[in-house]
């Protein structure tokens, strides 16, 4: 069943073929957002197929493309129509969706990234990665990660291809039978997870650190560049809480902040909301789930 997008076209996977000098393949040039979608299975109709948080992906994808110079032409309104067709063909009641953009087959070197070259955009539907249920009802441990994020890397806090890093670190994490890894950034302060937004809970008001995009100028002083992704589900997190009267403080945030934190969760598209009970061997407020984490989960897995 054709259930690959691959610059205009349906083809099924093994047809699905990129140009061995496209940029992502070269200098990993690209940028890619993950997508839940919902549907009846079979052969859907496209306007039958929900994707969560799909207009607010796509525009996070758009923005960065214009802003990292890979190209300013990114029509949304196609791109939406183009995923969940893809979702439609795949036969798939729950699907994970991969949109990838690349700086296609061309020399960069020649572009300016506004205009005169064609990206790769390739979609791509799979079967809903599943989680045990004790993810959620033990929370997870996770580990301290060895790298760390630069937030003069202007890359850094757009969802690029440069992956390979942050799934070395979950491997090292997995390794000692931990569910995540805490990336601080080169200022000890924390960024996030390898592929998840980090909170903590603080007299009921949730803390994360803050993300690209919400930097505030100091005095009229240019304040520092934020290497944390601005994640959708980050979003839909903290108005979920506002809805229930509770408030968000983003700020820089230090180990400390994690360790004596009431809760700790983390946040990505693939999982919604992950309770968070040990940081190594220190446990979270007596390494038990935490009633507004808990909360907040079951009100994100009903949206």
């Amino acid at each position: 069943m054709a259930s690959v997008f691959l610059n205009g076209e349906l083809l099924d996977r093994d047809d699905a073929r990129v140009s061995a000098f496209d940029a992502g393949l070269q200098h990993g040039v690209g940028l890619f957002e993950t997508m839940n979608a919902s549907g009846p299975g079979g052969d859907a109709d496209p306007g039958e197929i929900r994707v969560r948080g799909l207009d607010e992906h796509l525009d996070r994808l758009s923005d960065s493309a214009a802003e990292l110079g890979l190209s300013e032409d990114i029509r949304t309104g196609p791109l939406a129509d183009a995923v969940r067709l893809v979702v439609a063909k795949s036969g798939l009641g729950r699907a994970r969706v991969r949109l990838t953009l690349t700086g296609g087959d061309l020399n960069l070197l020649q572009s300016t990234g506004r205009s005169g070259h064609t990206p790769t955009v390739l979609i791509q539907a799979q079967p809903a990665t599943s989680y045990p249920d004790e993810m959620f009802e033990r929370g997870v441990g996770v580990t301290i990660a060895d790298a760390r994020a630069n937030p003069l890397d202007p890359t850094a806090g757009h969802k690029t291809l440069n992956y390979w890093w942050r799934l070395r670190e979950l491997q090292r994490a997995a390794g000692k039978g931990a569910g995540e890894a805490i990336v601080f950034q080169v200022t000890n302060h924390v960024c996030g997870a390898c592929v998840s937004n980090l909170f903590a809970v603080k007299d009921g008001t949730l803390i994360t650190p803050i993300a690209r995009g919400e930097e505030k100028s100091d005095q009229g002083k240019v304040a520092m560049p934020s290497p944390v992704l601005p994640g959708i589900t980050r979003a839909e997190v903290i108005e979920i809480a506002s809805g229930k009267g509770v408030g968000c403080d983003a700020r820089m945030l230090s180990i400390d902040d994690v360790l004596d934190a009431d809760e700790v969760f983390l946040t990505n598209s693939s999982w919604g909301v992950l309770p968070v009970v040990r940081v190594e061997a220190e446990a979270i407020a007596g390494g038990s789930v935490g009633e507004l984490t808990a909360s907040l989960r079951e009100a994100w897995v009903a949206g």
